[in-house]
């Protein structure tokens, strides 16, 4: 026997069905092809291991000696085939999972989340893009991420869960920026958060204003900030020990709430969705001890 030969497994398949149902007739029905084409793979493996596999008198089909150990190799096979199928199938859907978040969500607000949910899930390929939430929100709508936390006008958007973001307006401690003309600002790019509002309410007001410092990171518009650089309008959970808050007494009015939302695209993964929950949960917590 030549043991260079490959079964095909479209032929153990048919072999295994003859023998379940001890007919070519049921075994047809099973594997939804003719009768004449089961006996016909049949008859091909036969040929390729060079015995007969089947006693075919009789009111049943049955194996013969040869056929019976063929059986059980044939059973391991395809059932390891199925498994093969079954596991690719499932890493193709869960493999990867492409979440984004704004920088001050980057740090450690969410990290230890990740970290547990990379741990639990060791096979799972996490990637985390922090950015400007308009670039995030332009990716998801793109389909470039399935899940999305991002800062938006309350209710312009629906997601998964959302949460009240209050912003206010923040000096270095020992620093009077407003008493500057034109006041220094501290900010993001254009398209970034609170911009925007920030020169509107100078705008508003009167105040001739400049840009002091713009950057897209966060944390490089708290240090700037902190250095007595400018005023920026920023989360009030990101208040330092640095920073002094101005309000109306300053001549600075109030402005509206932003909101934190979870997005997520409509088809989604178990796993994607037990993140989903998991992050919920993270905000939940966050978004409780700043109230």
């Amino acid at each position: 026997m030549n043991l260079n030969k490959i079964l095909d497994p479209v032929l153990l398949r048919s072999f295994v069905a003859v023998v379940d149902s001890g007919s070519f007739t049921r075994a047809a029905e099973s594997t939804h092809l003719t009768q004449s084409t089961v006996s016909q793979q049949v008859r091909k493996l036969e040929s390729q291991l060079e015995c007969e596999l089947l006693h075919r008198k009789g009111r049943y089909v049955t194996a013969t000696l040869e056929g019976e150990r063929v059986l059980s190799y044939a059973r391991r096979i395809l059932q390891l085939m199925n498994e093969a199928i079954a596991q690719t199938s499932l890493s193709a859907e869960q493999q990867k999972i492409r979440l984004g978040v704004p920088e001050d969500f980057a740090t450690h607000a969410i990290m230890p989340t990740l970290h547990a949910f990379s741990s639990a899930y060791p096979g799972i390929r996490l990637e985390v893009k922090s950015g400007m939430c308009s670039d995030i929100w332009r990716e998801f709508q793109n389909n470039e991420l399935d899940l999305a936390l991002v800062k938006q006008r309350p209710g312009s958007q629906p997601g998964l869960s959302h949460w009240p973001e209050p912003l206010c307006w923040i000096d270095a401690l020992h620093s009077n920026n407003l008493d500057q003309h034109p006041v220094p600002l501290v900010s993001f790019p254009i398209g970034g958060l609170y911009r925007n509002e920030m020169a509107h309410t100078f705008d508003s007001l009167g105040r001739s204003w400049r840009l002091a410092y713009v950057s897209t990171s966060l944390s490089g518009v708290c240090c700037a900030v902190e250095s007595g650089l400018g005023i920026s309008l920023l989360p009030r959970r990101l208040v330092t020990a640095q920073h002094r808050i101005l309000d109306e007494r300053d001549g600075l009015p109030s402005v509206p709430d932003m909101e934190v939302t979870l997005h997520a695209q409509s088809k989604l993964s178990a796993l994607s969705r037990t993140l989903a929950e998991q992050l919920i949960q993270t905000c939940d917590r966050i978004f409780e001890r700043e109230m």
